[in-house]
């Protein structure tokens, strides 16, 4: 019986270039640093790419003009509503510059007390003693900052109301509401910049009476200019690249995916599942923040990779059918048990408080969390055993 069970480990890589051959270059270097370390590769071993290399390779990138004429040919009364988008400079800064170069005035609601993936304008206390109810109170400027004055957010120390209105070139008049039709007291042409929520809030605003409802995910859908572009996420899950571009969420990752699982079978034998990852879905307790700012956590991956766990739960076993076997003999028992499981084990009370999330929504939150997102230099990820269970020798 072996002691490990799952192994994940950071591989690192070349810097990729625009133009590289990424398939090629993730297939060898898993290759080669497997023969290097020792590792043996398997069957059913996982490989994590994440999506900037993918993106990078592809040359999938914008400029803030680019950005300025999708939105001037879509919006041609050159004043819009922008929705609920996060509080980023990563992520949302170089998207509301884009923007605004491309409209003379914007109103811009933002979400409160935080965001859609958490980051802070004030807490719910503070909200509660001021009297606020956020879910129907549309505040505007000078009614926030009488209330809660100039507000810094608790990472990054950005005041993110005067950072919005600096990057917009003074355009933006700022809302706060969580409501996306607070807008059209403003007017009847919206974007909306929220990520998770945006078909629901293009309903809303559809039949509210708005005249022109996009989101954020049908600015760059096709190129603009010669411009890198998503067909179907458009903006969604984009970067901060250079001072004046952007670089977009990959296209193609399914096809990328497959064309790694290929090379990587020439060159070991072994059919390893791949995935493209971005931002893991997970929360961080103490900041509230939830990390998942892209639109899906892999945008491609291999068959292999579809489904949810089918696993039962030990902790329970133990503490029910195995409760009087002690030892091995209670070992044991487990491990039958688990060999002879069920296929499909939704409702099984031995089931019970397994994660009934996607493969690939644990994977990728795995890869996320192995890569981190600084100076590691390990955008390739390994799996090992992940899909092992107790009973496996």
């Amino acid at each position: 019986m072996r002691s490990f069970g799952t192994v994940t480990r950071g591989i690192r890589a070349p810097i990729i270039k625009q133009g590289d051959d990424l398939a090629e270059i993730v297939a060898t270097t898993v290759a080669q640093s497997a023969a290097n370390e020792g590792v043996q590769l398997q069957d059913r071993d996982i490989v994590g790419v994440t999506e900037s290399i993918v993106a990078r390779a592809q040359g999938n990138y914008a400029t803030l003009e680019q950005i300025a004429t999708d939105i001037k040919r879509k919006f041609p009364q050159r004043v819009l509503g922008l929705t609920l988008p996060i509080l980023s400079r990563n992520r949302f800064s170089q998207i509301l510059r884009g923007i605004s170069a491309g409209v003379d005035e914007i109103y811009l609601l933002l979400a409160y007390p935080s965001d859609e993936v958490g980051n802070p304008l004030m807490s719910w206390e503070e909200l509660d003693e001021k009297g606020i109810n956020p879910y129907t109170d549309v505040l505007d400027e000078a009614e926030f900052k009488r209330l809660f004055g100039d507000v810094v957010h608790p990472f990054t120390g950005v005041d993110y109301v005067a950072y919005y209105k600096e990057l917009s070139d003074n355009k933006a008049t700022i809302i706060f509401g969580n409501d996306p039709r607070s807008i059209l007291k403003y007017t009847k042409h919206v974007i909306t910049a929220d990520i998770h929520t945006r078909h629901r809030s293009k309903k809303m605003l559809q039949l509210a009476g708005a005249e022109t409802v996009l989101g954020l995910d049908d600015i760059l859908k096709e190129s603009v200019d010669g411009s890198g572009y998503h067909p179907q996420y458009g903006l969604l899950g984009s970067n901060l690249a250079t001072d004046d571009s952007i670089k977009l969420f990959p296209r193609d990752a399914q096809e990328f995916a497959e064309k790694v699982a290929a090379r990587l079978f020439e060159l070991t034998g072994k059919n390893i599942e791949v995935l493209v990852y971005g931002d893991g879905a997970f929360k961080d307790p103490v900041g509230g923040i939830w990390e998942l700012a892209d639109p899906v956590v892999s945008p491609g991956y291999t068959k292999g990779l579809e489904g949810t766990p089918n696993e039962l739960k030990i902790k329970y076993l133990a503490d029910t059918t195995a409760k009087d076997v002690q030892g091995e003999a209670a070992s044991e028992m487990i491990r039958d048990l688990i060999r002879n499981k069920q296929d499909d084990l939704v409702g099984d009370m031995s089931s019970q408080g397994t994660t009934p999330r996607r493969l690939t929504d644990l994977l990728g939150s795995l890869c996320d969390l192995t890569s981190g997102s600084g100076d590691k230099g390990t955008p390739i990820i390994l799996i090992q055993g992940y899909f092992d269970s107790f009973a496996d020798e």
